[in-house]
Parts: C-alpha cells; structure tokens; sequence
C-alpha cells in the first residue's frame, strides 16, 4: 500500500461513513456499494482537499472520481501533490 493510499483509507475512515471497515476494502471496491452517501461523499472531498494540499476541480467533482480508492488515488495523482507523499 502506498502512502497516498493509506492517506485515502484515513479519510474514509474518518469522513466515509461507510458500512464496511475501511481495511478490508479492496483498492477497486465500488465506495457507494460499501456505503458512501453523496452527503459523506462531501466530507471525503474536503478532507482529501485538506489531506493531500489540492483543490479538486469542479469537473472531477462527479461520482466516478470517489468511487473507489483506486479512482482517488488516479485524481489525487494526476492533480500533483505538494504534501511530500507519494
């Protein structure tokens, strides 16, 4: 696991809400399916904004891009970091 994933895990654990426990997720598991609302949904946005220094632009701001650790991971990525993980 890397850094960035194990950050996003600490989000969704903290901000998910999500019916499963966050570790036995696998890094494709589909969020909505385990239990992400749109309204915790929110918060992981926020919080991975605050987590990883970025702001997550309005046209990633759709469900694929939250639907799975992977697809957090990808927009995290590709928007660059400035927090040192990685």
């Amino acid at each position: 696991m890397t850094d960035i994933d194990a950050a996003i895990r600490q989000v969704l654990e903290v901000h998910g809400r999500l019916g499963a426990v966050v570790a036995s997720l696998k890094n494709d598991d589909d969020l909505y399916q385990k239990g992400l609302s749109s309204h915790a949904c929110v918060n992981v946005m926020l919080a991975i904004e605050d987590a990883f220094e970025i702001e997550i632009p309005e046209a990633f701001l759709t469900r694929a891009t939250f639907r799975t650790i992977d697809s957090i991971r990808e927009t995290v990525e590709s928007l660059g970091l400035t927090n040192g993980l990685g």
